[in-house]
């Protein structure tokens, strides 16, 4: 089996999200760009054919080099923090994570503006990457994917945006239901499942692959953090006094 197989994507979610209630007010110039960049990337991936073991392998991030490795310098351990973000497994994981993406990206970038959010944006999938390779320092397995990222925008949509409501497409038994859910009990439902999953992993003790659910909460962590520090200036007192014209 490839490595490009065994990063598939399996999706870790019942609940799939179509569109939020808020609005942005800006064109959001780079939750489109950070799209479109990882849809070309995806699309050069499927180019390489059997090349591509080795791509992924040299743009991943692999924890146990980052740690064990004696030969790789700075730049080279900092690089695959940064490249593998744009690197996916499969045609379901890109989906999945552009999706999310797309409805939750536009009004965090509006919230904080371009440069900020894309600032935002890196430093969360740096903490997302930095996080799955503490927690899994052993693994000889490149990570890839840009969900740790779009897990701290997860975070940062919660803060701003936790009364916007998130229809979402939702299999009860045989059925499909469209439900209009606050969005932060859809996020709070989300991260319950990343850390169950997360803990889940510590059970296996061989090294398998699969999704980096320990990447998604340390995204999530961090997004909650950093959020605050982004946002544009004046959104706090706006917050404050909005209260009490509801």
């Amino acid at each position: 089996m490839s490595i490009f197989d065994r990063l598939c994507y399996n999706s870790d979610s019942v609940m799939i999200p179509l569109r939020d209630t808020v609005r942005p007010t800006s064109i959001p110039l780079i939750n489109i760009t950070l799209i479109i960049l990882n849809v070309l990337v995806f699309f050069y991936e499927l180019s390489l054919g059997n090349n591509l073991n080795q791509f992924i392998f040299h743009y991943g991030l692999i924890p146990s080099s980052l740690i064990y490795s004696e030969n790789l310098g700075i730049l080279e351990r900092l690089i695959p923090f940064l490249t593998s973000m744009f690197l996916h497994g499969g045609l379901f994981h890109l989906i999945g994570n552009m999706l999310f993406l797309y409805i939750f990206g536009d009004n965090v970038e509006d919230r904080m503006g371009h440069f900020k959010y894309l600032m935002f944006y890196l430093l969360s999938g740096f903490f997302a990457a930095l996080f799955q390779t503490i927690t899994n320092i052993h693994s000889a397995i490149p990570m890839v994917g840009a969900s740790g990222a779009i897990s701290g925008v997860l975070g940062a949509y919660i803060t701003f945006f936790p009364r916007s409501r998130i229809l979402t497409l939702v299999p009860i038994f045989f059925f499909i239901q469209l439900i209009h859910i606050p969005a932060a009990i859809f996020i709070f439902i989300w991260f319950i499942i990343q850390f169950i999953s997360g803990v889940s992993t510590f059970a296996v003790s061989e090294d398998t692959g699969g999704i980096a659910f320990w990447a998604h909460i340390g995204g999530f962590i961090g997004g909650l953090i950093l959020a605050r520090f982004f946002q544009k200036k004046g959104y706090v007192q706006v917050d404050r006094l909005s209260k009490y014209y509801h």
